[in-house]
């Protein structure tokens, strides 16, 4: 069964090149997104096909996660597969006004894999609330790429 489509986005007067320059270097996710604690791409360089390892946290609980890089359009969009649980996360950026228009989804078409589902029932709220977690998590990654794009 897919999971509903979590979207959010933001206006910056800084260009696709600048915008891109932040969201396409994954290790220093940490520096934008609540949840992202560290983030290690396996050869150092992110391209397609590229297998990262993240430490992710809420409160006092860390887990680990394993992304796939499963696109990377230069100045347009990067998106990357959790492995654990099916979702795949990009970014989309598109020229607008002298600016970008940077748009963060998460989507698991395939619906999330059973053990994840018990995880976040367990130990992050349940469902609703996680959700309701992660696009607010998505608000805060959003205006914190901003504030950077425009330094």
């Amino acid at each position: 069964m897919a999971s509903p489509v979590l979207e959010a986005e933001i206006a910056t007067a800084a260009s696709p090149e600048k915008v891109w320059s932040i969201v396409s270097d994954l290790p220093r996710m940490s520096e934008w997104s609540p949840r992202t604690r560290k983030t290690f791409v396996l050869g150092g360089q992110v391209r397609e096909g590229a297998l990262a390892f993240n430490i992710n946290r809420k409160g006092m609980l860390y887990w680990p996660t394993r992304t796939r890089v499963v696109a990377v359009e230069p100045h347009q969009r990067i998106a990357f597969k959790v492995l654990e649980n099916n979702t795949v996360w990009s970014f989309a950026l598109q020229a607008e006004d002298g600016g970008t228009r940077i748009v963060q989804r998460r989507e698991a078409p395939n619906g999330t894999r059973a053990v994840s589902r018990a995880m976040v029932k367990v130990f992050l709220g349940g469902n609703d609330e996680f959700e309701a977690d992660l696009v607010a998590g998505m608000h805060t990654t959003l205006e914190r790429i901003k504030a950077e794009a425009e330094k």
